[in-house]
């Protein structure tokens, strides 16, 4: 039911196309994430219709995304995650599938809370095994490519709205799935969505507002933890309890034994 009503409040956000957004990429940023149900979030983007565009490409307003997290073989990046470091890095793979896209990037956050982001193309997701990436990591992470592997494959579909000011990106991910790639196993959370504020810093958000009003409240978690907590039962996990209870909550998805 709540598909086909969000369906109908994006046919009346005017559209900005993927090119004009190219000026609102913000690769070096503040990021604020919040986790929702998809209940809230028909009474969210009502209150955003008159102050944001939603991109679009080749006519759709939501697209599919699919990543694929890389780790070394002992969870470095995620145990920086749930050991409380306030600088940490992710290193993803990331097919932005709507615009044929494929990009391995590094997201770096610093003891200020700033994200910053750079990236490089590539052919394929199976196709990071090369000199380039190697160069690529070397100047860029904390991590050499020989030292990773494969980890966490998640897919979700992404409604991204920027405000009218071009200040501020807004994306909004569900239908989140989660598959690990060693072990194979899955998880899915159909009711849960995903709220990031991305911006160039702590400035006046009509979103920060309209979040507030339906107590919708930062969380810090990120799709790679949620994934290796949901599909990998041996990683350590102390930290993210409390959180794993709220998002199976909103989520209305058991799944207990991992808490």
């Amino acid at each position: 039911m709540e598909e086909k009503v969000i369906d109908t409040i994006l046919k009346s956000f005017p559209s900005i196309s993927l090119s004009e957004m190219e000026g609102v990429r913000l690769m070096n940023r503040i990021d604020t994430k919040y986790t929702t149900t998809s209940e809230q979030l028909v009474c969210f983007l009502r209150l955003l219709q008159k102050d944001y565009y939603i991109q679009e490409i080749n006519g759709k307003r939501v697209s599919p995304y699919r990543t694929v997290y890389l780790d070394t073989p002992g969870l470095s990046m995620y145990l920086a995650h749930q050991n409380g470091r306030k600088t940490r890095e992710k290193i993803r793979m990331r097919s932005y599938i709507d615009s044929c896209r494929t990009f391995l990037e590094i997201k770096d956050k610093n003891n200020k809370g700033r994200t910053r982001k750079v990236r490089m193309p590539l052919s394929s997701m199976n196709s990071y095994l090369v000199t380039e990436a190697e160069v690529f990591l070397y100047e860029h992470a904390s991590f050499q490519l020989q030292d990773l592997t494969l980890q966490v494959e998640n897919q979700f579909n992404r409604i991204t709205l920027v405000n009218r000011e071009k200040t501020e990106r807004l994306t909004i991910d569900t239908d989140l799935c989660f598959r690990h790639l060693s072990s194979g196993k899955e998880q899915s959370l159909p009711g849960l969505v995903i709220i990031e504020l991305k911006q160039d810093g702590n400035i006046p958000s009509r979103a920060k507002v309209n979040l507030s009003q339906l107590h919708i409240h930062p969380v810090s978690i990120s799709k790679y933890c949620l994934g290796m907590l949901l599909t990998n039962p041996e990683a350590k996990r102390n930290r993210f309890k409390k959180k794993l209870t709220q998002i199976n909550k909103l989520a209305n998805y058991s799944y207990g034994y991992i808490i």
